[in-house]
Protein backbone atom coordinates (compact mmCIF):
# COMPACT_ATOMS: atom_id res chain seq x y z
CA UNK A 1 0.00 0.00 0.00
CA UNK A 2 1.12 3.49 -0.88
CA UNK A 3 0.54 6.86 0.79
CA UNK A 4 -0.63 9.25 -1.60
CA UNK A 5 0.94 12.85 -1.64
CA UNK A 6 -1.99 14.94 -0.36
CA UNK A 7 -2.00 18.77 -0.90
CA UNK A 8 -4.10 20.70 1.43
CA UNK A 9 -7.57 21.10 0.80
CA UNK A 10 -7.87 23.35 -1.91
CA UNK A 11 -4.38 23.23 -3.16
CA UNK A 12 -4.86 23.11 -6.77
CA UNK A 13 -2.51 20.61 -9.48
CA UNK A 14 -2.36 23.57 -12.28
CA UNK A 15 0.78 24.92 -9.50
CA UNK A 16 3.04 22.05 -10.74
CA UNK A 17 2.23 23.52 -14.80
CA UNK A 18 3.18 26.94 -13.36
CA UNK A 19 6.57 25.94 -12.76
CA UNK A 20 6.75 24.57 -16.65
CA UNK A 21 8.04 21.10 -15.24
CA UNK A 22 5.04 19.50 -16.32
CA UNK A 23 2.22 20.15 -18.31
CA UNK A 24 -1.44 18.48 -18.40
CA UNK A 25 -2.07 16.14 -21.37
CA UNK A 26 -5.70 14.60 -20.06
CA UNK A 27 -7.12 16.69 -23.22
CA UNK A 28 -4.80 14.36 -25.73
CA UNK A 29 -6.30 11.02 -23.98
CA UNK A 30 -9.30 9.10 -25.10
CA UNK A 31 -11.40 8.38 -21.57
CA UNK A 32 -13.84 5.93 -21.17
CA UNK A 33 -15.91 4.83 -17.89
CA UNK A 34 -16.90 1.22 -16.88
CA UNK A 35 -20.56 3.07 -15.77
CA UNK A 36 -22.26 6.51 -15.32
CA UNK A 37 -25.51 7.59 -14.55
CA UNK A 38 -26.84 10.12 -17.03
CA UNK A 39 -25.02 13.64 -16.95
CA UNK A 40 -22.32 12.09 -14.32
CA UNK A 41 -19.89 11.61 -16.87
CA UNK A 42 -16.08 12.11 -18.55
CA UNK A 43 -17.39 15.42 -19.19
CA UNK A 44 -18.13 16.42 -15.84
CA UNK A 45 -14.62 14.48 -14.69
CA UNK A 46 -12.65 16.53 -16.99
CA UNK A 47 -14.42 19.95 -16.55
CA UNK A 48 -12.45 22.02 -14.37
CA UNK A 49 -15.16 22.27 -11.97
CA UNK A 50 -15.11 21.37 -8.43
CA UNK A 51 -18.80 20.95 -7.85
CA UNK A 52 -19.46 18.60 -10.79
CA UNK A 53 -18.15 15.28 -10.23
CA UNK A 54 -18.40 11.34 -12.61
CA UNK A 55 -21.09 8.90 -10.66
CA UNK A 56 -20.42 5.64 -11.38
CA UNK A 57 -23.98 3.43 -12.28
CA UNK A 58 -23.22 -0.28 -11.49
CA UNK A 59 -20.96 -3.00 -9.49
CA UNK A 60 -17.38 -1.97 -7.98
CA UNK A 61 -14.28 -1.98 -9.12
CA UNK A 62 -15.81 1.36 -10.73
CA UNK A 63 -12.90 2.20 -13.83
CA UNK A 64 -11.60 5.17 -15.42
CA UNK A 65 -10.18 4.15 -18.60
CA UNK A 66 -7.59 6.79 -20.27
CA UNK A 67 -5.79 6.00 -23.78
CA UNK A 68 -2.78 7.57 -25.76
CA UNK A 69 -0.31 7.50 -28.17
CA UNK A 70 2.43 6.23 -25.82
CA UNK A 71 3.30 8.71 -23.67
CA UNK A 72 5.55 9.40 -20.33
CA UNK A 73 3.37 10.15 -17.27
CA UNK A 74 4.23 11.69 -14.22
CA UNK A 75 1.70 12.49 -11.87
CA UNK A 76 -1.50 11.64 -11.71
CA UNK A 77 -4.33 13.78 -9.55
CA UNK A 78 -7.60 13.35 -8.33
CA UNK A 79 -9.57 15.46 -6.16
CA UNK A 80 -11.81 13.86 -3.75
CA UNK A 81 -14.48 15.36 -1.18
CA UNK A 82 -15.33 13.21 1.69
CA UNK A 83 -17.22 15.88 3.25
CA UNK A 84 -19.45 16.48 0.17
CA UNK A 85 -19.88 12.85 -1.18
CA UNK A 86 -19.78 10.95 2.24
CA UNK A 87 -20.30 7.04 1.34
CA UNK A 88 -19.37 7.91 -2.57
CA UNK A 89 -16.00 8.95 -1.95
CA UNK A 90 -13.30 5.96 -3.03
CA UNK A 91 -11.23 5.00 -0.25
CA UNK A 92 -9.25 2.31 -1.89
CA UNK A 93 -8.05 2.78 -5.43
CA UNK A 94 -5.69 0.56 -7.73
CA UNK A 95 -3.81 2.87 -10.72
CA UNK A 96 -2.33 0.78 -13.55
CA UNK A 97 -0.89 1.32 -16.29
CA UNK A 98 -0.30 -1.13 -19.98
CA UNK A 99 -0.31 -1.40 -23.45
CA UNK A 100 -4.10 -2.30 -23.54
CA UNK A 101 -7.16 -3.63 -21.63
CA UNK A 102 -5.25 -7.10 -21.67
CA UNK A 103 -1.97 -6.29 -19.98
CA UNK A 104 -2.47 -3.98 -17.36
CA UNK A 105 -0.16 -4.14 -14.02
CA UNK A 106 -1.05 -2.28 -10.93
CA UNK A 107 1.65 0.08 -9.91
CA UNK A 108 -0.07 1.79 -6.85
CA UNK A 109 -2.72 0.89 -4.57
CA UNK A 110 -4.20 4.17 -2.21
CA UNK A 111 -5.96 3.47 0.91
CA UNK A 112 -7.92 7.25 1.46
CA UNK A 113 -9.23 7.81 4.63
CA UNK A 114 -11.75 11.01 4.54
CA UNK A 115 -10.19 12.68 1.62
CA UNK A 116 -10.36 16.39 0.99
CA UNK A 117 -8.45 17.72 -1.43
CA UNK A 118 -6.26 17.11 -4.53
CA UNK A 119 -4.90 13.77 -4.49
CA UNK A 120 -1.31 13.50 -6.04
CA UNK A 121 -0.23 10.21 -6.91
CA UNK A 122 3.14 9.67 -8.45
CA UNK A 123 3.77 7.47 -11.61
CA UNK A 124 7.57 7.24 -10.90
CA UNK A 125 9.17 4.03 -10.64
CA UNK A 126 11.55 3.47 -7.85
CA UNK A 127 14.53 5.57 -9.52
CA UNK A 128 11.90 8.91 -9.93
CA UNK A 129 11.65 7.78 -13.46
CA UNK A 130 8.41 8.66 -15.04
CA UNK A 131 6.34 6.00 -16.54
CA UNK A 132 5.87 5.56 -20.31
CA UNK A 133 2.50 3.89 -21.18
CA UNK A 134 -0.39 3.76 -23.70
CA UNK A 135 -3.46 3.46 -21.06
CA UNK A 136 -3.78 4.27 -17.43
CA UNK A 137 -6.93 2.81 -15.62
CA UNK A 138 -8.12 3.64 -12.43
CA UNK A 139 -10.07 1.44 -10.42
CA UNK A 140 -12.11 2.14 -7.24
CA UNK A 141 -12.36 -1.03 -5.24
CA UNK A 142 -14.05 0.40 -2.66
CA UNK A 143 -15.81 2.81 -0.52
CA UNK A 144 -15.91 4.55 2.75
CA UNK A 145 -19.06 3.78 4.63
CA UNK A 146 -19.38 0.49 2.27
CA UNK A 147 -21.09 2.64 -0.45
CA UNK A 148 -21.54 1.03 -3.48
CA UNK A 149 -21.64 3.89 -6.67
CA UNK A 150 -18.47 6.26 -5.76
CA UNK A 151 -17.99 9.81 -7.02
CA UNK A 152 -15.38 11.74 -8.65
CA UNK A 153 -14.98 14.76 -9.48
CA UNK A 154 -11.89 15.74 -11.30
CA UNK A 155 -8.69 13.59 -12.74
CA UNK A 156 -5.54 15.32 -14.30
CA UNK A 157 -2.64 13.78 -15.65
CA UNK A 158 0.79 15.28 -15.76
CA UNK A 159 3.80 14.78 -18.18
CA UNK A 160 7.33 16.16 -17.54
CA UNK A 161 8.06 18.87 -19.99
CA UNK A 162 11.36 18.05 -22.02
CA UNK A 163 14.53 19.63 -22.05
CA UNK A 164 15.70 22.06 -24.90
CA UNK A 165 17.81 19.82 -27.10
CA UNK A 166 19.43 22.89 -27.75
CA UNK A 167 20.92 23.71 -24.21
CA UNK A 168 19.54 24.28 -21.07
CA UNK A 169 17.66 27.63 -20.91
CA UNK A 170 16.01 29.43 -17.36
CA UNK A 171 12.33 28.40 -17.65
CA UNK A 172 10.13 31.41 -18.58
CA UNK A 173 7.21 31.56 -15.16
CA UNK A 174 6.77 35.12 -15.46
CA UNK A 175 3.97 36.84 -17.43
CA UNK A 176 6.08 39.40 -18.88
CA UNK A 177 8.76 37.29 -19.46
CA UNK A 178 6.92 34.85 -21.02
CA UNK A 179 5.30 37.19 -23.78
CA UNK A 180 8.53 36.89 -25.32
CA UNK A 181 9.56 33.20 -25.37
CA UNK A 182 9.02 32.36 -28.88
CA UNK A 183 9.70 34.40 -31.96
CA UNK A 184 7.42 35.50 -34.17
Amino acid sequence: MTTPNKTPPGADPKQLERTGTVREIGSQAVWSLSSCKPGFGVDQLRDDNLETYWQSDGSQPHLVNIQFRKTTVKTLCIYADYKSDESYTPSKISVRVGNNFHNLQEIRQLELVEPSGWIHVPLTDNHKKPTRTFMIQIAVLANHQNGRDTHMRQIKIYTPVEESSIGKFPRCTTIDFMMYRSIR
